[in-house]
């Protein structure tokens, strides 16, 4: 009997289209190659890699610790026969689907500009120094759809060495306040990449501007914490000494107190102002919600500052409008040694004793005792 080839026609489109299918199922990652991510925050910035994590042993079971670079992974660029990277296929920096570096703000990488966004990460290597690219598609399959019309930053750094990392790894390091170094890891090699933000506190400007708008800024508080992010950071004091003074100004959303007082202080004094800046601290020492605690801070602060005649003078008026209480007794104690006076000081840190709150106030006034009584000085 002849058969009809025409009726084979049906199974075979069913064999053909098949593994197209199958792509579109969930399942495990192609060789076992764990997805990852990894972030990190650079102040107001967050940075994430996502990639696939190939291991040392092949998935045949084959050691390949030492055939990874300039191996498994190729110097320079490699040749493709599928899709259109040609002879100009970059590594993947990782394993299967493009690895995606993301950034929620505008950076700068070694050195040079990368905007917001998602790009696929590439790379590549070579014995002394390995190109990094940033590309624009980051949702390709591995580097086979490659093209560097697409790039958005290449930039080139150097390898190490690193202890023996089993599974291929991206890590922060040498993180600081403004910027860090990602590194990718794998066998007994590492690929460090320097990410930073180029002005940090303007982004934090621009939240907080922000923030000052919304409901917010209907209380004292966060003007009053803007402005000391500026004093604190020493920028943008013009505008600190304007948030500084709405703060502290009677009305919906300002009150007048020692906190709103003692922070205009400063920002009238990061402005210039020294006059009025000590007559503002004044006020705020005088003020009715000056507690004893912020008076006995406040005291501390212009210790720390060299500033001790000011400071004997705060503890005392502590000591005049609290008389008798803690801390006051731990304030005359550090009054009365600035100015020599070490058996009033004994006689005030013993009444501190008496009165501390917890064992860890009084192991520390013990020591104070004991420094006073062995004739040494006190901080």
């Amino acid at each position: 009997m002849t058969r009809n080839p025409l009726r084979l026609a049906p199974a075979l489109f069913l064999v053909l289209a098949a593994p197209a299918a199958a792509e579109r199922l969930s399942g495990p990652p192609s060789g076992d190659n764990q997805k990852a991510t990894v972030s990190q925050w650079i102040g107001p910035v967050e940075v994430d890699i996502t990639y696939n994590s190939p291991k040392v042993i092949a998935p045949d079971g084959t050691d390949r610790r030492g055939k990874i670079w300039g191996g498994l992974v190729p110097y320079g660029m490699s040749k493709d026969s599928f899709g259109s990277c040609g002879d100009e296929c970059p590594w993947r920096a990782g394993a299967n689907e493009n690895t995606v570096f993301r950034v929620s703000h505008d950076v700068k990488v070694e050195g040079q500009p990368l905007l917001a966004g998602s790009y696929g990460l590439f790379m590549i290597a070579g014995p002394e120094e390995f190109t990094v690219i940033f590309s624009k598609n980051s949702t390709s399959w591995g580097h086979y759809f490659y093209t560097s019309k697409e790039d958005a930053l290449r930039v080139k750094v150097k390898p190490r060495k690193a202890p023996y990392t089993h599974w291929l790894t991206y890590d922060f390091v040498e993180r600081k306040p403004e910027e860090a170094t990602v590194v990718l890891r794998w066998d007994e090699l590492e690929i460090p990449i320097r990410v930073q933000v180029p002005d940090v506190n303007e982004i934090y400007l621009g939240q907080i501007r922000n923030q000052l708008r919304n409901a917010t800024g209907f209380e004292w508080q966060s003007w009053e914490q803007a402005a000391q992010f500026c004093i604190g950071k020493k920028v943008n004091l013009p505008e600190a000494l304007k948030w500084a003074e709405h703060a502290a100004t009677p009305g919906f959303t300002g009150q007048e107190n020692f906190s709103t007082l003692s922070t205009l202080s400063q920002a009238q004094a990061a402005n210039g102002q020294a006059e009025v800046a000590k007559a503002t601290m004044q006020k705020a020492l005088e003020h009715p919600t000056a507690t004893v605690t912020d008076l006995h801070m406040y005291a501390r602060q212009l210790q720390a500052q060299k500033k001790t005649d000011e400071a004997v003078a705060v503890y005392l008026l502590n000591a005049k409008r609290h008389p008798d209480v803690w801390p006051v007794n731990v304030g005359l104690a550090r009054a009365y040694a600035a100015q020599g006076k070490t058996k009033e000081a004994l006689a005030a840190a013993k009444k501190a004793l008496a009165q501390a709150p917890d064992d860890g106030n009084r192991n520390n006034l013990k020591n104070l005792i004991a420094s006073l009584e062995a004739g040494k000085p006190i901080n």
